[in-house]
């Protein structure tokens, strides 16, 4: 490998980042604030906010077109954003059951639906990949999220945030990502006693928050050695994520 392609390794690429939060709290706008946003959106989630956006894609093929589009053509945007990620694994299961002349993934024989579709998982991160790489554009992929029952080998089991996604799939979009951030409303909790009990209430301040590192209630990491802690605000994760440090948390 040529010398002349020698990079000092605290340079700051583009970051590709997840966003998964829960219902309503503002992910969509999140992104809205993001660097000259382009939205491929798989559903009505920037309905009312002036941004730009490709149709909502109604097929994986129209996913991976608009990356193309983005990769081939001149534009001004710097950032793209996917909204939502649980849209496009139903466009995959859709394309891999069609593959295999099926009706739904389910119906792939020996469960191996869920592994072709890693495939297709594959191909759409490559693509942001080099959109980053030779467009300078960021990624943000927003998710939704589920509460899941967690059996934690080392304690009793505990429910938490995941998203909505199949755990390969999500594991996968997880290793790739720079940073997958959690955006919910702080809460904490207030135990007073009732008669002979003691009663245990969540109190919330309506306060938006973003958290950068895992926790037994959520699933978080970045490799830029943010506060755990973060106002949801892209003009607060910009500039935390400007500082010259790196992490050891992913």
């Amino acid at each position: 490998m040529p010398l002349d392609k020698i990079r000092k390794t605290t340079d700051i690429l583009p970051p590709r980042i997840c966003l998964a939060g829960t219902g309503g709290i503002g992910k969509s706008t999140f992104a809205a604030a993001t660097p000259r946003p382009i939205f491929l959106p798989t559903e009505d989630g920037t309905q009312g906010m002036e941004v730009d956006a490709f149709p909502v894609a109604a097929s994986f093929d129209e996913v991976m077109e608009g990356l193309r589009s983005l990769a081939q053509e001149e534009h001004q945007y710097q950032t793209v954003v996917i909204d939502a990620l649980d849209g496009v694994e139903r466009l995959i299961w859709r394309h891999v059951a069609k593959e295999h002349g099926k009706e739904s993934i389910e119906d792939v024989p020996y469960g191996k639906g869920y592994v072709f579709a890693l495939d297709h998982w594959r191909k759409l991160l490559d693509g942001l990949t080099w959109l980053r790489d030779h467009k300078g554009m960021m990624s943000l992929l927003i998710s939704h999220t589920d509460i899941k029952r967690f059996d934690n080998p080392t304690t009793d089991s505990y429910d938490r945030y995941v998203p909505r996604l199949h755990q390969k799939a999500g594991n996968m979009v997880y290793e790739w990502s720079d940073a997958w951030l959690f955006a919910t409303r702080k809460v904490f909790t207030k135990t007073k006693e009732q008669g002979f009990k003691e009663v245990t209430r969540g109190v919330g301040t309506g306060e938006r928050v973003l958290y950068t590192d895992e926790r037994p209630g959520w699933i978080a990491k970045n490799r830029y050695a943010l506060p755990l802690e973060l106002p949801l605000s892209w003009d607060a994760l910009a500039t935390a994520i400007s500082k010259p440090r790196l992490a050891a948390t992913a």
